[in-house]
């Protein structure tokens, strides 16, 4: 069979999990029927707590997935989990004293935990960027820029670049900048970068300007010269504030998810030289994923360090973003190998990660892919953003690399 036809039934198989699995849990198990907006958690049983605390990261997402999926699905229930989505958000996360959102509300809207981590400001604009580009609301494309600005005011780091990780209600810097206890306590992280950059593209793609871009391109560069190891095989995932490394971590799906990313901000930059730097570095960050993080399976384990696996687990979103990953790698190189590795990435995630009795995604499954079946469905870190983001990514590149086949036939 042939890489298009492959892909074809790749998109086929993707796009009928999100309209018979996803698109039917999210507009009615994330729902908060008693409180308003969405639920905080939801049980592995798809039980609502209706007392969990929401989080702002959980309802960035779902505000970006809830705009992103409008472009695949008619569903007037998906359309009112947008208008929700929205207007939660900016009633409640945002800060209307010192600007930026807040990072934990109780279950009735009111703030429990104000700090403001430059990761969930980002996500904040991901989200408002898509929801902009989905309705038009010069609201939401107003409020994304004034956080922009607060971003480059406030937490930008004027002497050796990149960004500070979190701060005060009134903007001040925290002593405890860790996203969770698992981090380091470091002044700069990939992930936060990460998520910056991600931010600032989708924010650039639908309303560029200058300064925007200049932070941008700021942005690929310092992943390709302070984030990224010399060999370009992996991203540091924890800095001090001159960049030097604090940890010798390796998380496959940062590193895949990167790749990605990466080519995407270059792409939508419209920088041909720094594309093609990135391209490179891109193939090469998936090489080492492919020859190091891949499990016999085909999916990929959490994490390693440099001497061995420290976490064998694996993940729901690195599987995803590893199917995004190689589909790019393909796309740059036209190597087949990579179209094998998205199937084999699919094929783990139908066969071990699907909940066939209660729906959505199991978060995570032992190497010999047990599902550790009675974690939560829905909680501040377990959204719709990954796996929902891999079939518009995925629907969004078959069609484009059949669009580009159709055009060599013609001029052959």
């Amino acid at each position: 069979m042939s890489e298009i036809k492959l892909l074809q039934e790749l998109r086929g198989q993707i796009e009928q999990e999100f309209s018979e699995n996803l698109v039917p849990y999210w507009t009615e198990f994330a729902l908060d029927d008693q409180n308003g907006g969405f639920i905080g958690q939801v049980t592995y049983d798809n039980q609502k707590n209706y007392l969990a605390e929401k989080g702002g990261i959980l309802n960035a997402r779902l505000l970006w997935a809830f705009s992103a999926g409008c472009r695949y699905t008619n569903s007037p229930k998906f359309e009112n989990a947008v208008k929700i989505a929205y207007k939660y958000f900016r009633e409640n996360f945002v800060d209307n004293d010192f600007g930026g959102f807040y990072w934990i509300l109780d279950a009735h809207g009111n703030v429990v935990d104000d700090r403001k981590h430059i990761y969930a400001q980002a996500f904040g604009i991901y989200g408002l960027a898509e929801y902009y580009s989905f309705s038009k609301d010069r609201d939401a494309l107003k409020l994304a820029y004034e956080v922009f600005h607060l971003i480059e005011n406030k937490a930008r780091d004027k002497e050796n670049g990149g960004y500070f990780e979190s701060y005060t209600k009134k903007w001040e810097l925290n002593v405890d900048v860790r996203l969770s206890d698992k981090d380091e306590n470091e002044p700069k992280s990939m992930n936060t970068h990460l998520h910056i950059l991600e931010a600032y593209t989708n924010l650039y793609r639908y309303a560029p300007n200058a300064h925007l871009k200049s932070r941008l391109e700021e942005l690929i560069l310092i992943f390709c010269e302070k984030i990224i190891t010399p060999d370009q095989s992996s991203l540091i995932n924890f800095m001090d504030e001159d960049w030097s490394p604090k940890s010798d971590i390796i998380s496959f799906g940062h590193n895949i998810e990167a790749s990605w990313l990466l080519t995407e901000a270059a792409e939508v930059l419209g920088n041909l030289p720094l594309l093609n730097s990135v391209r490179s570095l891109a193939v090469n960050l998936t090489n080492a994923v492919l020859v190091n993080g891949v499990d016999t399976d085909g999916a990929l384990l959490n994490e390693a360090d440099s001497n061995k696996f420290t976490d064998t687990n694996k993940d729901w979103w690195p599987q995803v973003e590893a199917i995004i990953g190689f589909i790019n790698a393909y796309e740059i190189t036209k190597d087949e190998k990579y179209i094998s590795a998205a199937l084999n990435s699919w094929s783990f995630i139908k066969s071990t990660m699907i909940d066939k009795e209660y729906g959505e995604w199991y978060e995570k499954v032992s190497r010999s892919g047990t599902p550790y079946s009675k974690m939560d469905k829905v909680r501040s870190w377990k959204g719709p953003y990954h796996n929902m983001r891999m079939v518009f990514e995925v629907i969004r590149r078959v069609n484009k690399i059949e669009k580009d086949s159709l055009i060599q036939v013609r001029v052959s």
